[in-house]
């Protein structure tokens, strides 16, 4: 076996992350509604050896067929390659997109129990000092096992129940963009390992007809970006990355994005080959794997990210 992934294999999620960060490489994190893809994912990820993140989230269990956390974690131990890919559980909200509150301690504890190596809480929709309570506890509970926590800071729209504002309004305005002040606040006060940031990034919809729809063409203020991180110092994470332009996503990723979550493009690769395949698996995972190069390689234009880290920490 080659070096790099002898290092990959031993070394921890924080150390692959903020390795990538100080190289300016990409994580992206491939949401799975669906289990087989996940298999489809890690194979493209061997193929062309470069590191991502596999997340699951809530509404990829009660909207689409990813069944459970438990679910998903067999099936990553099943088909899993930890030089390439690590498990995480994606944005479990405190108060949901309808305005619900969540029994997110419940979730979060059986994925660190389950054995994710990373969590997500999403506390963007409660004030700065409840969020900042909330993501505490989370890391509470989460770094005595070594799972790593991201937190989220600012409005990522795109969930929320009716319709939302036209999107260069949202984008000129800077509505519900990251302070970098409570950025830098959030961080020093909680000891989370990742923020996840809203810079003109928007969520895919995840629900009726618009859940098929191609996304909007977004924008990222890269000078906005720049600010959060001289504040913050730690990896910086984009929700909704799918749909924004590429010339955006490429200056990001060079100004301090080290993780990009991709649900919308990957989802709506695999349901399209499964209807025009009469569902047919096989076929599905083929025209997935496929994206999942093209994402890495061709939209990101990122190479062996896996080796590269694995060369860093070696």
């Amino acid at each position: 076996m080659e070096n790099w992934k002898k290092v990959m294999e031993k070394a921890t999620l924080k150390k692959v992350m903020e390795a990538a960060s100080n190289q300016h490489l990409v994580i992206p994190a491939f949401n799975i509604p669906y289990l087989p893809m996940m298999e489809a994912v890690i194979e493209a990820l061997k193929e062309i050896e470069c590191f991502a993140l596999i997340e699951v989230a809530r509404p990829d269990i009660t909207r689409f067929e990813a069944r459970s956390f438990a679910a998903i974690k067999k099936e990553f131990d099943r088909c899993k390659d930890t030089s390439v890919a690590r498990l995480h559980q994606d944005h479990v909200p405190v108060i949901d997109e309808e305005g619900k509150e969540v029994d997110w301690k419940l979730l979060v504890t059986e994925a660190v129990d389950l054995g994710y190596d990373s969590v997500m809480i999403d506390g963007s929709r409660l004030s700065l000092e409840e969020n900042i309570s909330i993501s505490k506890e989370v890391v509470g509970i989460a770094h005595p096992s070594g799972v790593l926590v991201e937190a989220e800071l600012g409005a990522v729209m795109g969930h929320e129940s009716g319709p939302m504002p036209p999107y260069d309004e949202i984008f000129a305005s800077g509505k519900g963009f990251t302070s970098p002040e409570d950025a830098a606040y959030m961080v020093q006060s909680t000891g989370i390992d990742w923020l996840s940031v809203a810079i003109g990034n928007i969520h895919g919809a995840i629900t009726g007809v618009a859940k098929d729809q191609k996304k909007v063409q977004a924008r990222l203020n890269i000078e906005h970006l720049k600010k959060l991180v001289q504040k913050t110092g730690i990896p910086l994470v984009l929700h909704g990355g799918s749909g924004v332009q590429k010339e955006y996503v490429l200056q990001a990723i060079q100004n301090g994005i080290t993780k990009i979550n991709v649900g919308t493009e990957i989802r709506q690769t695999y349901e399209k080959a499964m209807k025009e395949s009469g569902n047919n698996v096989n076929v599905a995972q083929k025209a997935l794997k496929e994206k999942t190069k093209e994402i890495m390689n061709q939209y990101y234009e990122m190479t062996q990210t896996a080796r590269k880290i694995g060369e860093a920490l070696f």
